[in-house]
C-alpha cells in the first residue's frame, strides 16, 4: 500500500500524521521534496518519532536550502525541479511489508516548477491521506482539496482532523464528501515516541482497511 500524505495548508501537521501512519504499519517513508531545514529536515523528524526498527527512510529526491514554495527555493539554488527525476524508491526495498508513505509539501497545488504542482506527484496506485487543521478558512481549504482531487480521479483514503477538536467544521466536511475520517490529532503539549505510538494504536485498524 502507498499512502500519499498531504495537507490543506502548510504546518496543519503533516509530518506528525506521517509519523503515527508509519509507526503503526512499520512504513517505509520517503519525502520527495525537502525545501529548508536540512538540518532538521522532515526524514530527521520521522526517524526521531518512530520506535519500530522496520522502517527505512529513504533519501529526498530534491534538497533545497530555502525554507519556502519547492519552485522558489529550487530558483534559489540555481536549479528547475523536473518531475522526471522524482524516482520513487525501489520496489525491491521495501517489498516484505509493501506499505510506503509519501509526505508531499504544503497543499496539492504548491508550484515545484513554472508547470507541476505537488498534486503531480500523485500516482495511479497512491491512495491519499488528507491532513485537516482547523482555522478560519479550513473548511473551505478542505473541500477545495477534495474536490480537486475527486476531478482528478485521484484515490482519496481518508482524512485526518489535527489539533483542536471542531466538531461542526468536521461534520460539514464528512457530510459534504463522505471522505472517511481515520481519525483525529489532539492538540498535544508535545510530540515524542511513546505519544507517536500512542497513536500509531488507535489509527492501526482504520489505515490496514484503506
Amino acid at each position: 500500500m502507498k499512502l500519499f500524505i498531504t495537507g490543506i495548508s502548510t504546518d496543519v501537521g503533516k509530518t506528525i500524521a506521517s509519523a503515527i501512519i508509519v509507526e503503526a504499519l512499520e512504513a517505509d517513508y520517503w519525502k520527495p521534496i525537502q525545501a529548508g531545514d536540512l538540518d532538521n529536515s522532515d526524514s530527521h523528524k520521522i526517524k526521531s518519532y518512530i520506535s519500530n526498527d522496520k522502517t527505512i527512510i529513504h533519501e529526498n529526491s530534491y534538497k533545497l536550502n530555502t525554507p519556502a514554495s519547492p519552485h522558489l527555493a529550487a530558483e534559489l539554488d540555481g536549479i528547475t525541479i523536473d518531475l522526471k527525476k522524482i524516482k520513487e524508491p525501489n520496489p525491491d526495498s521495501y517489498r516484505d511489508k509493501n506499505h510506503l508513505v509519501i509526505e508531499g509539501a504544503g497543499g496539492i497545488f504548491v508550484p515545484i516548477n513554472e508547470k507541476d504542482c505537488i498534486v503531480d506527484l500523485i500516482q495511479k496506485d497512491y491512495k491519499v491521506i488528507i491532513v485537516s487543521r482547523h482555522y478560519l478558512g479550513s473548511i473551505n481549504h478542505t473541500l477545495l482539496t477534495i474536490e480537486a482531487l475527486k476531478n482528478r480521479k485521484i484515490n482519496i483514503a481518508g482524512i485526518i482532523f489535527s489539533g483542536e477538536e471542531n466538531k461542526s467544521s468536521e461534520s460539514i466536511i464528512q457530510n459534504k464528501t463522505g471522505v472517511k475520517c481515520i481519525g483525529r490529532i489532539e492538540q498535544e503539549p508535545y510530540f515524542d515516541q511513546n505519544v507517536i505510538s500512542e497513536y500509531a494504536d488507535l489509527f492501526r485498524d482504520n489505515l490496514l482497511n484503506l
